[in-house]
């Protein structure tokens, strides 16, 4: 059977390839900031890929169908792909920010990016921790505002049309708001070590 063929296979061909690369490159010792920023990495794509899925396709494209009179509608992008997207979804933001503070704890960098950068004296600490925070408000997004409400428009708690109706506002809004945040956090998340680029 082909491993490509599955999610599970797929992944676990890539993990064996990077491990692969891990023993034909390793150095003998354990880089466990190395690790951490590659598992950082790896979730934050997870999570912002499909933050990005959501407001620039499945959105505009659910608000076509419903528009469709005489098309399929999303039934089927509601009941089969949108839960297992969400379910990526939430889980890869968990996992994005407990790697982002493993990784500054590990380079005894957390306190500095919670102050950010003790209000601006260390100017790694204060663009890492702008980028940190952006983080940590579309974390909160996503576990209070948006799978909450999400739960409701798909069904997997009851909901009144009238609660589903203030739900899609809430979870499109809290969406939107950590589309736009996604911009300046990965800028920030992407110049801490060099500078910002202007």
């Amino acid at each position: 059977m082909n491993p490509l063929n599955s999610v599970k296979g797929s992944i676990t061909v890539g993990v064996i390839l990077a491990a692969i690369i891990i023993a034909a490159f390793h150095t003998g010792v354990f880089n466990e900031l190395g690790l951490a920023r590659w598992l950082h990495i790896l979730a934050g794509i997870t999570w912002i890929g499909l933050l990005y899925y959501f407001n620039l396709i499945q959105t505009p494209g659910m608000a076509v169908a419903a528009a469709d009179k005489g098309g399929p509608g999303g039934a089927g992008v509601s009941k089969y792909i949108a839960p297992r997207a969400l379910f990526w979804f939430r889980w890869g933001a968990v996992v994005t920010w407990l790697t982002g503070a493993w990784y500054l704890t590990r380079e005894h960098k957390f306190m500095s990016a919670l102050t950010l950068g003790n209000l601006g004296e260390d100017r790694y600490g204060l663009i890492i921790g702008m980028g940190a925070w952006l983080g940590t408000i579309m974390l909160f997004n996503v576990w209070v505002l948006i799978w909450p409400n999400q739960k409701k428009i798909l069904g997997i708690v009851t909901a009144s049309d009238a609660e589903k109706a203030s739900a899609r506002k809430v979870a499109g809004l809290a969406s939107r708001v950590n589309f736009v945040l996604s911009i300046p956090m990965v800028l920030c998340m992407g110049s801490a070590l060099h500078g910002l680029p202007f």
